[in-house]
């Protein structure tokens, strides 16, 4: 079983940034990929961005691409996300969850545990 704890998340002005974290128990964190997910009121839970493994190869979702930026340190059990530029539309409960595999995807139906999620609210 696999906890992950998401932190970082609060209100922030339009062009502002946060840096969201998610910590990982136990040994395994480093053999697969992670991802972050975000779920606006009313709305789906959407991709936002992976890491594989080893931190070697990451993909974003056109809509945050060239803003945000995901991470990871091995040694520390963490993903993380910086956000930066934000905008109101990034408004959004924001989960990390671990992938089944090593690489990754923007399949959330491929991501076997979640976290509690933290909320970011972006005012205009």
């Amino acid at each position: 079983q696999v906890q992950l704890v998401e932190s970082g998340g609060g209100l922030v002005q339009a062009g502002g940034s946060l840096r969201l974290s998610c910590a990982a128990s136990g040994p395994t964190f480093s053999s697969y990929a992670m991802g972050w997910f975000r779920q606006a009121p009313g709305k789906e839970r959407e991709f936002v961005a992976y890491i594989s493994w080893s931190g070697g190869n990451t993909y974003y979702a056109d809509s945050v691409k060239d803003r945000f930026t995901i991470s990871r340190d091995n040694a520390k059990n963490t993903v993380y996300l910086q956000m930066n530029s934000l905008k109101p539309e990034d408004t959004a409960v924001y989960y990390c969850a671990t992938h089944e595999g090593r690489w990754g995807s923007r399949w959330k139906n491929e991501y076997v545990y979640w976290g509690q999620g933290t909320q970011v609210t972006v005012s205009s």
